[in-house]
């Protein structure tokens, strides 16, 4: 038995897979996000440690014997989060989240830096891991004196798990702290944010041990001693994984909270101006490239709270056949945006209602400005030289049938929706344990999942939707605050 783990931002899950990749048991329990200043995204790491007890828990009631069977476990986890410890591995303060956009100011600063680029591949996004360093440096210098050690979410439970302060590849490409063609930590990039080596957690690929379970936890839910914990990924790294997105051609589409467009890559090929992310896979000696939109799904939902119903409801009230293009508009800025435009001021906003405009034209508005950020993506893609010919489909938005021919239609390319099942962040974690432990090769373990059907491009549509999408782009400037 293999295990993986996510921590994710709206909750924790663990995923239990036999030898034949199998998801035998899962189990889940919920995060909170506070927000205690407009643009402020934190949580508190007890709590991660607290919603994984509870996961455990469940699942020794439901699967003992599963867990009693397990050698590996893998860890998945929202990127970028900035966990501050002090030489007691102490937490020093509530954990500054990926879409937190405090240090919009300080990520400036440090992108105008000629080295920074050339050497972490990127553009420093607000959210990165070391604008926030560098925000605490200027508004909390007490504190910042006091850090020993910056770990990634993930790697807070690693450290709870193990004892080690170990990160990998595909999770420490989003701190602005890491050589990315390198694979290793940049001491000039360090120093760009008055940070030290000496404070980073060790490197290791996300298919290799990183430690092992402490004993007493593994005593505690009655797993074997000496269970092996494996490097792990970022969440879309990890998902690429759980889809055998692993080779130069593959893509999926991911509607979660965020919306991210994903290239696996098999050489280190930055194009940093195009505000595309270009970082380490979870696999030795390969790479992916993403652009990312901050409210794919969080869009809808905000939608769906402001008419008191839910994102489901108001998805099953289009029907399944795609509707011409609506004249009004969404700009989904709801908290900034990455890909392509890296603007931490930009807002939300409907444009072009009417009296006629009813909830259900308001719903496809909204799905369709997701699906125009998305294709803001593909450019951006194009630009670094990605551009799958077709997309899987993963996250929990990708349930909406109407959704996924909107998105094919305005992309253009196919969309693929793999068989029933768990193919995520947790399922790519538990592939990574399996790879740690010396149970097979990638070639055997990352298979992409079976493809029940493909969406193909509404051919009546596309030129409505293109065109739409050009009056999308126009109109970037009203969302600017």
């Amino acid at each position: 038995m293999f295990l993986g783990i996510d921590l994710g931002t709206s909750g924790i899950k663990l995923v239990l897979v036999d030898d034949a990749q199998a998801v035998v048991a899962s189990s889940a329990a919920p995060l909170v996000v506070q927000h205690p200043h407009d643009g402020w995204a934190e949580q508190n790491p007890a709590d991660w440690i607290t919603a994984c007890e509870a996961a455990f828990d469940a699942l020794a009631r439901s699967a003992p014997q599963g867990l009693a069977a397990v050698k590996g476990i893998g860890l998945s986890g929202q990127m970028h989060g900035a966990t501050l410890l002090d030489r007691a591995d102490n937490v020093l303060r509530p954990c500054i989240l990926w879409n937190d956009t405090r240090a919009h100011r300080q990520a400036a600063v440090l992108d105008a830096m000629p080295q920074v680029r050339a050497l972490s591949g990127n553009i420093v996004f607000p959210g990165f891991t070391a604008p926030k360093l560098m925000w605490c440096a200027e508004h909390e210098p007490e504190l910042f004196a006091k850090v020993s050690k910056v770990l990634l979410p993930k790697d807070y439970l690693r450290l709870w798990l193990t004892g080690e302060y170990v990160t990998d590849m595909s999770d420490a490409s989003g701190t602005a702290w890491l050589d990315v063609g390198g694979r290793d930590w940049s001491d000039a990039l360090l120093s760009a944010s008055s940070m030290t080596r000496s404070q980073m957690p060790g490197l290791v690929e996300g298919s290799a041990a990183s430690g092992q379970m402490r004993p007493e936890l593994a005593q505690r839910w009655g797993l074997p001693a000496g269970v092996i914990v494996a490097g792990g990924a970022g969440d879309n790294a990890a998902a690429g994984i759980g889809t055998g997105v692993t080779k130069a051609g593959a893509g999926f589409v991911s509607l979660g909270t965020s919306g991210v467009l994903f290239a696996a890559a098999d050489s280190y090929r930055p194009n940093a101006q195009s505000a595309v992310h270009t970082f380490c896979h979870a696999l030795p000696d390969t790479w992916h490239q993403m652009g990312v939109i901050l409210s794919a799904t969080a869009g809808l939902e905000w939608f769906a709270r402001i008419c008191g119903t839910t994102a489901a409801v108001l998805d099953g009230e289009q029907g399944n056949t795609l509707f011409p293009p609506e004249q009004s508009l969404f700009l989904p800025y709801l908290s900034g945006e990455r890909t392509p435009h890296n603007d931490a001021r930009l807002r939300g906003g409907f444009i072009g209602l009417t009296p006629e405009t009813d909830r259900a034209a308001m719903t496809r508005t909204v799905m369709e400005g997701v699906a125009f950020a998305l294709r803001d993506n593909q450019a951006a893609l194009q630009s670094a030289g990605a551009d799958p010919a077709r997309f899987l489909a993963v996250g929990g938005g990708t349930r909406s049938e109407y959704w996924l021919k909107l998105i094919a239609t305005v992309l253009e390319r196919p969309v693929d929706v793999p068989q029933d099942g768990d193919f995520g962040a947790a399922f790519g974690a538990a592939r990574l344990a399996m790879l740690a432990t010396g149970h097979g090769d990638v070639s055997a373990v990352c298979i992409p999942p079976k493809i029940v059907r493909s969406i193909d491009p509404d051919p009546a549509q596309i030129a409505n939707y293109s065109a739409a999408y050009q009056r999308f782009k126009s109109k970037l400037d009203a969302a600017r605050i």
